[in-house]
Formats: structure tokens, C-alpha cells, sequence
């Protein structure tokens, strides 16, 4: 089988049917004359250096006024060891901590009431 060959489609699928009702309609293409003309005065290779360095110079002074308070994800590990130095683990859960609670909570368990 060629992969160039059509294939099979089922003409009641919803893809067909939406294929074959865009193939159909009558749409208006775009002419030559929609092109909108090209402007008149278009900013030159000079005015463009000089907007890229006003938006640089904003951008520089934006992180200077902001760089106490910026933050980065360098120093993941160093900052996790901090945090692990900082706090104590739990303690280990054991088996016999928990068979004492399950049996102290039998004991005060009360039994609902029984239906009438």
C-alpha cells in the first residue's frame, strides 16, 4: 500500500462533515488591494538603536531598584542543607506506639445505640 494513497474516510464522521462544509462555503479570500499600504516615515535602523537602549536602560534600572528583593533558584543545595540543620525529624512511628494508641482508643470507644 502506497503511503501516498487516499485514505478510507467515513463520510458520517463529525471531521468529514466539517471538511467537506468548509470545502463548500463560499468565502472571500483577500485581494491584492486589502494589502494595507506601507507607511510613511518607517522608524530607522537609528531611531531603533536608540528605542532598544531607552528599553535596556529601564530594564537596568528596574533590577537596580529591585535587586534587594529578587530572588533566584541558585543554591538549591546549600539553602536545603540550611533548612534540614533547622528543624529536628519527627520521631520514628513504631508499631508498638500504634498498637497502644489502637487499643487506648478501643477502650474508650462507645458503641452507638442500637436501632429499635
Amino acid at each position: 500500500m502506497s503511503p501516498f494513497a487516499t485514505a478510507p474516510v467515513d463520510p458520517e464522521s463529525p471531521a468529514a462533515q466539517a471538511v467537506i462544509a468548509g470545502a463548500r462555503a463560499d468565502t472571500a479570500y483577500p485581494k491584492f488591494s486589502d494589502i494595507p499600504p506601507a507607511p510613511a516615515n518607517p522608524r530607522t535602523a537609528r531611531d531603533w538603536a536608540r528605542a532598544v537602549a531607552s528599553v535596556e536602560a529601564a530594564g537596568a534600572q528596574l533590577a537596580a531598584q529591585t535587586a534587594p528583593g529578587t530572588w533566584t533558584l541558585d543554591g538549591t543545595a546549600a539553602f536545603a542543607a540550611r533548612a534540614q540543620a533547622d528543624v529536628t525529624p519527627p520521631p520514628a512511628i513504631t508499631t508498638s506506639d500504634t498498637e497502644a494508641f489502637a487499643r487506648d482508643a478501643r477502650e474508650r470507644a462507645t458503641p452507638p445505640p442500637s436501632p429499635r
